[in-house]
């Protein structure tokens, strides 16, 4: 693990740390690939995280292009389930940071955090989109 991964997974599970309900944080990239993960999700669990993140997020970004402003902006989704919550907001160019909650957390406390989280550490969650690997044919 890089030393950049590792101070992203720390600063994940300082998130979790000062924010009371929270089970799981994940960073992922745009297309669903598991970035950073915090230490109760296993491999496994956080590539599920991930993959339905960004189902979500790719919905969401739909609906606020068909019903929204039209600038295609997305700030935050939030999904209520039964037993949970699950925040997503976007994180830096071609990222998002998700979070679990239990289903008495508090919405606002959580969003509020996982803002000031993406504007303090926005390089680390940056995922640029991956570039096609040429053929080495002649």
């Amino acid at each position: 693990m890089k030393s950049s991964d590792q101070e992203l997974a720390w600063l994940l599970e300082n998130l979790l740390g000062r924010t009371p309900q929270t089970r799981y944080a994940l960073v992922l990239s745009r297309d669903g690939l598991r970035l950073s993960h915090t230490a109760g999700l296993s491999v496994d669990r956080a590539d599920q995280l991930a993959a339905i993140a960004s189902g979500i997020q790719s919905l969401s970004y739909g609906a606020s292009v068909e019903f929204g402003d039209g600038t295609g902006g997305l700030r935050q989704s939030m999904t209520e389930f039964h037993g949970g919550l699950l925040f997503i907001v976007e994180a830096g160019a071609g990222a998002h940071l998700a979070v679990v909650a239990g289903e008495d957390a508090d919405p606002g406390v959580i969003g509020h955090n996982m803002n000031e989280l993406v504007e303090q550490i926005g390089e680390y969650l940056t995922a640029p989109p991956r570039e096609p690997q040429q053929s080495s044919r002649l």
